[in-house]
């Protein structure tokens, strides 16, 4: 680079321009006036962002003049949405979870409003179709540990499952066989639980099997392999499997049993946002109907109405 300062009169022949002094390998730099509307715009945006940080707050911590932020307007914009959600929001809390399907329109409320509750707190372990996973259920078939009519949905979300320091959790302990039983009597177990699930055919293991099944798991899966509710007992006898069905995962579950944790949601979300979440968790294909009122007047409607109980987990 040549510096021509000692001459700052220098004019460019081809278009009058005095020259700033500075060449770079021949090409020199003109000292070309800028547009007065290109400053005109540019002083104008310097006023007008003066103006706008007096005005608006533009540095942590202040509010500017106008008293307007985002923050605030999203709280307005959150106030008025709750407000206009709040009708309806009363009314399903109003009505018993057994009664929202009587209300077609307030039951599609409910579903949209947990399909939303799902999307944010559930999807992370039953999967963003609720399919779930290995040791997460799959919310969309019909097999159930505890009950999978609305109510019983409901009871679940709110107490968990082996959700510690909840004492009305639901909880079951199945003991870990492989201090009780042989590995050679648990490949039996297996046997005889992949015959009476249609998985292989019947042997002379899987016979062996049956007798240990009744003498240590009958109390509990039930003689036929069921299941109970009311101990969260699973069915053995299905496709369905929560931890797998194959030879390796039975091992596995009837040597060191398991012990999954669902966390109660009563100390995170309100009671109309949980019966919303039972409400869309019911509405996925494999929700049951409301278990049939026994009237203790009626000893023979109480009786067939006990008998027709599905008793699928």
């Amino acid at each position: 680079m040549t510096d021509h300062k000692s001459d700052p009169n220098r004019v460019d022949e081809a278009t009058g321009t005095h020259l700033v002094g500075h060449e770079w390998d021949g090409i020199e730099e003109l000292d070309t006036p800028l547009p007065r509307w290109w400053v005109y715009i540019f002083v104008a945006c310097v006023v007008f962002a003066a103006g706008y940080v007096v005005v608006y707050p533009s540095f942590p911590d202040t509010a500017g003049t106008s008293g307007w932020s985002s923050r605030g307007d999203l709280d307005q914009m959150l106030k008025a949405e709750t407000a206009a959600r709040a009708p309806k929001l009363n009314a399903v809390a109003a009505t018993p979870i057994e009664a929202l399907a009587e209300n077609p329109q307030l039951m599609r409320i409910a579903i949209e409003g947990g399909r939303a509750a799902f999307k944010v707190n559930c999807v992370q372990c039953h999967g963003a179709g609720a399919a779930g996973s290995k040791g997460y259920p799959n919310l969309n078939d019909d097999d159930w540990l505890w009950g999978g009519d609305i109510a019983s949905i409901q009871t679940t979300l709110i107490h968990g499952i082996r959700s510690p320091g909840v004492d009305e959790t639901r909880f079951s302990q199945m003991p870990a066989f492989a201090d009780i039983l042989t590995k050679a009597q648990i490949d039996q177990v297996v046997s005889h639980v992949r015959v009476i699930s249609g998985q292989d055919q019947p042997s002379r293991a899987a016979t062996a099997g049956a007798a240990l099944y009744a003498e240590n798991c009958a109390s509990c899966h039930g003689d036929a392999g069921k299941g109970n509710r009311e101990m969260g007992a699973p069915n053995l006898t299905d496709a369905i499997w929560l931890y797998g069905g194959d030879r390796a995962s039975l091992t596995q579950t009837i040597a060191k049993a398991r012990y999954g944790v669902m966390p109660h949601w009563s100390n995170r979300l309100d009671a109309v946002t949980i019966k919303m979440l039972a409400a869309y968790v019911h509405s996925l294909g494999g929700g049951e109907a409301n278990p049939a009122s026994i009237d203790a007047a009626a000893p023979e409607t109480a009786a067939a109405a006990t008998g027709e109980t599905d008793v699928r987990s």
